[in-house]
This record gives structure tokens, sequence and C-alpha cells, in this order.
């Protein structure tokens, strides 16, 4: 009885050490600092990172599908070369990333001189922001999107098409229903590599500033106190998506088995 104890104690032990850095949220720092009482504005930038990370993710989502349906029906050297090309900007560091959006769209090479014409502005703006946190984020879309796809068994999907279901109606009805939690995986973990992207945003967007920008400006600018009320914010915008998605999972493969 005693040894089957000793593997529980450890575990607690381990989610204890785990989880002690949330205890930092408790830490005596001084009087929280609220908005208004910092440079720069804490309302504006989590409405600046929950705005421009929805449409960075729904960009994501709309590109990032159909990548993934097509790498979920292909094999062999093919799948490498492609999956090797989407994990590229999934391994590049941050700060690498972010000086190479710099210099790949600055003004010095055609396709940044062609946007600065049209009036497309490619650093410290909306546009910037979001296109860094799409770059950043989308191949984590595509590798779980494609893994939940590729599971769907394929006879299912063949027998619909013989059914007389076209490709669409294939997809909507049999595939994703099946694949939903998995892309729904796929959502949340871009989610939070959007939302929580500083190396590379702080390169290309450091105006506006999102929530992890102001998150440093105001440890800059006023220490500790400024940043533990966005902390907070930051911290419920960015952990519970995921958390639920993984909950859902697992029950729903506990009710399986």
């Amino acid at each position: 009885m005693p040894a089957r104890w000793w593997p529980r104690l450890l575990m607690v032990l381990f989610a204890l050490a785990l989880l002690y850095p949330l205890a930092g949220l408790m830490a005596p720092v001084g009087s929280w600092r609220w908005d208004g009482e910092v440079p720069g504005s804490t309302a504006a930038a989590v409405r600046v990172s929950l705005m421009l990370t929805a449409l960075a993710l729904l960009i994501d989502v709309v590109l990032g599908t159909p990548v993934a349906c097509y790498l979920a029906r292909c094999r062999g050297a093919e799948l490498m070369m492609w999956e090797g090309v989407v994990l590229i900007p999934v391994l590049m560091p941050p700060l690498a990333m972010g000086l190479l959006l710099a210099t790949a769209y600055g003004p010095r090479t055609a396709i940044g001189a062609i946007l600065m014409r049209l009036g497309v502005p490619t650093a410290n703006s909306p546009t910037a922001f979001v296109a860094t946190q799409v770059y950043v984020s989308i191949g984590y879309y595509i590798v779980t999107a494609r893994a939940a796809l590729a599971a769907v068994p394929r006879d299912l999907q063949d027998i619909a098409g013989l059914l007389g279901a076209k490709p669409n109606e294939t997809f909507r009805r049999v595939t994703l229903p099946m694949a939903r939690l998995g892309l729904a995986a796929a959502v949340s973990i871009a989610w939070l590599r959007a939302l929580g992207e500083f190396g590379a945003v702080i390169v290309t967007a450091y105006y506006p500033a999102g929530m992890p920008v102001q998150l440093w400006i105001n440890l800059q600018n006023a220490g500790l106190p400024a940043v533990m009320p966005l902390l907070v914010i930051f911290l419920i915008t960015a952990l519970p998506l995921p958390w639920l998605i993984h909950t859902l999972a697992q029950d729903r493969l506990a009710q399986e088995h």
C-alpha cells in the first residue's frame, strides 16, 4: 500500500513546483497601479491584442485549413517536404523571425517598396502586428489541424463520396464533425501562440502595443506594480481556451475507451 502513494506524492510535489510561479500574483510588490496611472494604457493594450489577434486567428484558419486538408492526404516524400516547409516558422526563434520580417518587408526590398507605395505600412502598424502574428502562429495551427484531419478514417470520407456527397459536403458533414476537437485544439494553440508573441512583435510592431509589449513597457517605466493588473488580464485571456479544449478532448477519449 505505501508503495502506491510514493508516485502520487511525487506528482503532488512536482505539481506544486510547476505551479509555484502563480504565487507571484500574490507577492508583495506594492500597490498595483491600474490603467491611467502609468504611461500607455492597459485597456488599449487589451483591445489591440484581442482584436488584432482575433483577426490573425481568422487568417490562420482561412489559409491554414486548406493546407492542413491537403497535407492530411499527402504521403511519403511529398508530405515530408511540405511539413518541413510548415515547420520552419514554428522552429525559428521569435527574435530571428521579427528581424527577418522587418528586413524582408522593409522599404529596401521590392515587396516592401510596393507595399509602401500602396499605403500599407510594414512596421509599427496594425497590419504589421497581424502579419507577424500570422507568421508565428499559422504553422502551429496547420500542424495540429493536419493531425486532427488525418485521424478521420479515409474510408468514411470515401463512402460519403460514393453516396453522392460533394467534397465540400463531405468535409462539412463527415470530416469536420469527427475532427472538431482536434481543430478546436489547433485554434486554441494558434490563439495562445499569437496572443503571447513578444520577440517578433517587438521588432515589427512596437506600436500599437499589445499586451506582451505593454507588459514590457510597464515593467521598464514603472516596475512590477504597473505590470500585475495587465498580467492578470493576460493570463485570463490566454489560458482558459486551451485548458478547456484539452479537458474536453480528454473527456471524449475517456468516453470512447
